[in-house]
């Protein structure tokens, strides 16, 4: 996770420290990431961020490094990105995607309705444009995204959600149990049962999704370089 440990968002599920004034940026990090990766010896490495919405460029030019470093020190790797909104700014988006990376990730996180709650300083139908955009920009790369369930949501609802990521153009997606992190996140309303998230999955391939991800522990990154595998198959 770069642009350091303070989020500028209040997001309902999230238990990472806020603050309207993060620290300044670490101008080393970049460099800094990718010779860690190297020393871990991956192959395949997701990187994400909390919001900076305090920043010009939402922190895109330092996401753009970030990639350009790894890429660098370890030839042949496959980079994942889970970006922020960056507020809708397509040129923030923009830049980097032609950092080129592999894949492309922004989480949609959860149904329209419950975004006042989830996701309050965010927008629903501004996290499918980036998504949208996302695949404009740059066809070539996988674009992904993925929702927590247990929030309250209902069936017809996660099946909207996949038919507008379908009409986003996202290659995966996917979907794992919301579990409250501390005591002043939300609670779980619901735990969704295995035989639901299969029908959720089964649901998704028939949209003609790459590849659905759907259990209780799946994750936004969780077996990513496997699910990048299969949905390059």
């Amino acid at each position: 996770m770069i642009l350091g440990n303070l989020c500028t968002r209040g997001c309902g599920f999230c238990s990472v420290p806020k603050s309207r004034r993060p620290l300044p940026l670490d101008s080393d990090e970049p460099a800094n990431v990718a010779r860690q990766a190297l020393a871990m010896g991956l192959r395949y490495v997701v990187i994400t961020s909390v919001n900076r919405d305090d920043l010009p460029d939402g922190g895109s030019e330092h996401f753009a490094k970030t990639v350009r470093e790894v890429h660098a020190a370890i030839p042949g790797v496959t980079v994942e990105v889970l970006t922020p909104d960056f507020q809708g700014e397509w040129t923030a988006v923009a830049r980097v995607l032609d950092a080129a990376p592999d894949v492309f990730n922004h989480n949609v996180e959860t149904v329209p309705r419950l975004y006042r709650a989830v996701r309050p300083q965010a927008d629903y139908p501004q996290s499918l444009r980036v998504l949208s955009f996302a695949k404009r920009h740059r066809p070539e790369r996988l674009t992904k995204s993925g929702a927590m369930l247990g929030l309250g949501e209902t069936v017809e609802e996660v099946h909207q959600l996949l038919r507008d990521l379908k009409d986003a153009a996202v290659d995966i997606v996917t979907l794992g149990q919301y579990l409250q992190p501390a005591r002043r996140n939300l609670r779980v309303a619901e735990y969704i049962l295995p035989a639901r998230f299969d029908a959720y999955r089964d649901y998704g391939m028939s949209l003609g999704f790459r590849m659905v991800f759907s259990g209780p522990l799946v994750r936004s990154s969780y077996m990513a370089d496997s699910v990048h595998g299969q949905a390059l198959a």
